[in-house]
């Protein structure tokens, strides 16, 4: 029930980083996979005028949708981190930061959603169901962009060393090109 204090914990350092000078909101990149992924999509729902770029790795972003249906393998043994939305109070409160269930009419930074056809631990459907309600939501011109990787691939990404470097070469690729620097 103390779950929200990350998300502000993350806004907070990112707050610090601006106001010392260490960066700007122009250059302001963020990047979280999997729970990683969940932190993305709610700090960016809270202060989306904070960040410049994202990039959502295969995120758990409709976890209400997912923390319902226990049959899901992690469904769950989660329920001591996040929860059990059969629960009302915590059903109550994990709704309050769902990225999916919080998206609203308004601009977001760029983003880049990657996910797998094969992942199990965060379905392939989660980034995608985000997706196409954040395109039919956002009011920017911002980039949008979902890779489902369609090849063998699961949670941890491709399943190859040499795709799994094709791959992050990509990421870092687009969120550099986002600050400006394309060379």
């Amino acid at each position: 029930m103390k779950k929200k204090n990350t998300f502000q914990d993350f806004i907070d350092c990112a707050e610090y980083l601006i106001g010392e000078k260490w960066t700007r909101k122009e250059r302001l990149v963020i990047e979280g996979g999997s729970a990683g992924g969940l932190l993305m999509g709610a700090v960016v729902n809270m202060r989306p005028d904070l960040f410049h770029a994202v990039h959502l790795a295969v995120p758990f972003v409709d976890m209400m949708n997912t923390m319902m249906d226990a049959s899901l393998p992690l469904t769950v043994g989660e329920y001591l981190e996040w929860g059990n939305p059969n629960e009302k109070a915590a059903y109550d409160y994990m709704k309050t930061y769902s990225p999916y269930d919080n998206l609203e009419k308004r601009a977001y930074p760029a983003m880049l959603v990657t996910s797998s056809l094969n992942d199990s631990q965060v379905p392939y459907w989660e980034p995608a169901k985000y997706v196409a309600r954040l395109r039919t939501l956002k009011t920017d011109r911002n980039p949008l962009l979902l890779r489902m990787k369609m090849e063998p691939a699961g949670h941890g990404g491709a399943s190859g060393r040499y795709d799994r470097l094709k791959d992050t070469a990509f990421e870092y690729g687009w969120m550099l090109s986002e600050v400006g620097i394309r060379e």
